[in-house]
């Protein structure tokens, strides 16, 4: 499969070199506590490894990118399409940006609407969803991308005693 290019940044396989760019985060609760359960838990480097040799395998119920400088290819994060039902053309979206200078400059918004372009064009899924907890307000401007809110989930998590919801954000192949 091709890049995939924006106006700044591309969406690139996986490389053995991104590994010491995850690793810059993987463990740093400043990126972490927005994201999956998993990152509970201290990250080895082992579990990085495992983590990038499987997304350099692929499966076909999860497709990854490396988000990266469009010039350099540079790693700066990296977005997934998880949980792909084929038969429902369904699939979760997952994104961290791992680069801190890169917060919050739009670069999220802008590898959502490249991978939202190949999910509903290209693989042919009707309907990508994003879990996104009530306090990533990072995340929760991802209306920007035109990923409206659908309701409002049970409670999902608890962080520092307290029991936190979130969103289930979805958005249809139509609207694109």
């Amino acid at each position: 499969m091709p890049y995939l290019t924006g106006d700044r940044i591309m969406l690139r396989e996986y490389r053995m070199t991104d590994l010491p760019h995850i690793r810059e985060w993987v463990n740093d609760p400043e990126i972490t506590d927005n994201l999956s359960d998993i990152f509970l838990y201290p990250q080895t480097v082992e579990n990085t490894e495992q983590f990038v040799n499987s997304m350099i395998q692929g499966s076909p119920n999860h497709k990854g990118f490396v988000i990266a400088d469009k010039v350099t290819q540079d790693y700066i994060g990296q977005i997934d399409l998880v949980d792909i039902d084929w038969k429902n053309r369904t699939a979760s979206l997952g994104i961290v940006i791992g680069k801190k200078p890169y917060l919050g400059q739009g670069y999220g918004s802008e590898a959502i609407r490249l991978l939202q372009e190949l999910a509903f064009h290209s693989l042919n899924l009707h309907r990508l969803e994003l879990m996104v907890y009530e306090f990533n307000e990072r995340a929760l401007l991802l209306s920007k991308v035109r990923i409206p809110r659908r309701r409002q989930a049970s409670p999902e998590a608890v962080s520092q005693g307290q029991v936190l919801g979130c969103d289930l954000d979805g958005h249809l192949a139509g609207g694109i």
